[in-house]
């Protein structure tokens, strides 16, 4: 009975955060079905992990940071195998009149991974630059710079496909 309680207190915690790591992790690598496996295997890695949680820990921090793992151990396995572009993204550059969305995601999608998890977290997912310093286990000052030059870039590519400056 131990185990369903513990299960219950997992599923009430992890829950209401799974729509929020889903966005995240599909902004993150650009392909839904690879961010539902993403979100798949971060639930999983908190639920083995779940014992591990401090009681004064923020929890929506803390599924972050697994699902950032998970997406960097994902990463390596990633480099050694060739890139595949869906047909749909091909059909997208080749129109003439982009819509905002698009160049938007084009640009997210030209960020470093660093700089576009630093991005998302701070301004879509709204954690402050000392929340993402902890959840990326780097000094606040390195996420200020990645936020900072993130910023800049997006400005510079989606101002210039748009014809803002």
């Amino acid at each position: 009975m131990a185990g369903g309680v513990r299960q219950v207190e997992f599923e009430n915690l992890a829950i209401p955060h799974a729509a929020a790591l889903l966005r995240f992790a599909q902004r993150l690598c650009g392909d839904r079905s690879t961010a539902e496996d993403l979100v798949q295997d971060t639930l999983l890695r908190g639920w083995r992990s779940f014992g591990q949680l401090q009681a004064d820990s923020n929890p929506r921090a803390w599924l972050f940071r697994i699902l950032l793992n998970a997406w960097r151990s994902e990463g390596r396995r990633r480099s050694a195998r060739p890139v595949e572009a869906p047909l749909d993204r091909a059909a997208h550059a080749v129109q003439t009149d982009l819509s905002e969305s698009v160049v938007v995601s084009a640009a997210l999608s030209r960020l470093s991974e660093d700089q576009r998890a630093v991005l998302l977290l701070a301004v879509v997912e709204g954690f402050t630059c000392k929340e993402i310093a902890s959840m990326l286990d780097i000094p606040i000052g390195t996420v200020m710079s990645r936020l900072g030059r993130a910023r800049a870039a997006m400005k510079e590519s989606v101002g210039r496909k748009v014809g803002t400056k």
